[in-house]
């Protein structure tokens, strides 16, 4: 039975190097970069106006107050997406801007509106009520971005906002890490897909559902099969199928040690190469890592709790590292315990917990691998060691991860 580091060392060092593909912005969001982007154009292009107002020379308006006001003559309007073609400003002159317009020549800031007010006799001059600074107002070329800066590494995940990042930068194509396509099996004859009656015995299936989710939150494009019944044959011929069509292959139940449980073997018969089967965690420990023609098995427990923690430490990362993510890792955040947890057994346990806004962590319920109640309204783990307790009001890291 191999630690969680060890098993999970040997599964990365399995995942071939990533591929990359050419796409548009519009088809990156969640994606993996490929390579390094760097801005084509500084942010802001060009100094423009924060705000709608005037631009000024500061100099003029030095004096300016309420009770000393100071008159400017208006020579011209931009609004944005246009820009002043008469040339350097004069002393004592001012140009209508609106937020984003460029900055004219010889302007160095611009008055907001609200500090001013039109002459009565309507010449289009202005009386300027407030001084203004050098530079106030005034959004300056590349203060935000520059030019050629990099903007994004390999491996970084693509949010939306970096991609708006790279779109005013003037990048409109990247290159991406190739997803792998993922295939979902659940086996179990006892499974019945939901809505359709149940005779006894049989329950409804809910893993595949889970587990597909759980894949697409990767970044990895996933594919359902219909549900296997816990037969040699048809095990096997699931399993053919799904490696014709996937680079990976996930499935759920048939992988412990009862007389039911055909996923090995028929792993073996379909060519596959099994690499370990056992890993020292709860829930979770029936886990089979295989290898076929450069593709991969994950076999996780039927147990949904199991499949959850197993696919969140051991398939999560792998299918990350496969689109060259940078980080592997579940996000940790710090938490205080608001009751005792108590690992009693002789593995590390990932304990369901549920974290309120404050931080306060409780646990989630009961913790045997079987109870969707519980893990339904957990959002996060704590990782005990064997034999431990943690008192009410310790310090714990809490793993989250998404709803």
């Amino acid at each position: 039975m191999l630690e969680l580091e060890e098993a999970l060392k040997q599964i990365l060092a399995a995942i071939p190097s990533p591929e990359t593909e050419g796409v548009s912005l519009s088809e990156a969001s969640g994606r993996f970069l490929g390579a390094r982007v760097c801005a084509a154009v500084d942010l802001p292009v060009f100094d423009n106006s924060a705000m709608d107002g005037f631009a000024v020379r500061g100099s003029d308006l030095a004096s300016a107050s309420p009770d000393h006001p100071v008159r400017l003559r208006m020579i011209g309007r931009v609004p944005a997406g246009q820009s002043f073609s008469g040339g350097p400003i004069p002393s004592g002159s001012c140009v209508r801007l609106f937020t984003g317009s460029p900055l004219p020549q010889g302007a160095d800031a611009v008055v907001m509106q609200e500090d001013t007010k039109p002459l009565a006799e309507n010449t289009g001059d202005i009386l300027v009520l407030e001084s203004v600074k050098v530079g106030e107002n005034v959004r300056r070329q590349g203060e935000d971005v520059q030019k050629g800066s990099i903007l994004g590494e390999a491996g970084d995940c693509l949010s939306v906002v970096r991609l708006a990042l790279f779109s005013a930068a003037g990048v409109s194509r990247i290159e991406v890490a190739r997803r792998p396509r993922v295939g979902v099996i659940v086996t179990g004859s006892e499974l019945r897909e939901p809505g359709e009656p149940l005779a006894p015995g049989q329950i409804y299936e809910s893993n595949r559902l889970m587990l597909a989710n759980l894949v697409q939150g990767t970044g990895a494009m996933v594919r359902t099969f219909q549900i296997v019944e816990d037969a040699l044959p048809a095990t096997r011929h699931a399993l053919e199928q799904a490696f014709s069509e996937c680079d990976v292959v996930v499935t759920s139940g048939g992988v412990s040690v009862g007389e039911m449980d055909f996923l090995k073997l028929a792993f073996a018969e379909a060519g596959g190469d099994l690499q370990f089967w056992k890993v020292a965690i709860r829930p979770g420990r029936p886990f089979a890592f295989g290898r076929r023609k450069g593709k991969l098995l994950f076999g996780l427990p039927g147990n949904p709790v199991s499949g959850l923690v197993t696919f969140l430490m051991l398939v999560r990362p792998a299918l990350l590292r496969w689109q060259g993510a940078a980080d592997l890792n579940l996000p940790t955040f710090p938490g205080v315990l608001a009751e005792p947890l108590i690992n009693h057994g002789n593995r590390r346990h990932f304990v369901r917990v549920r974290v309120d806004s404050a931080g306060n962590v409780f646990s989630a319920g009961p913790q045997a691998s079987h109870m969707l109640g519980s893990m339904a309204f957990a959002n996060g783990l704590v990782d005990m060691p064997a034999e431990t307790t943690l008192a009410d009001g310790a310090k714990v890291p809490v793993i989250r991860w998404g709803s």
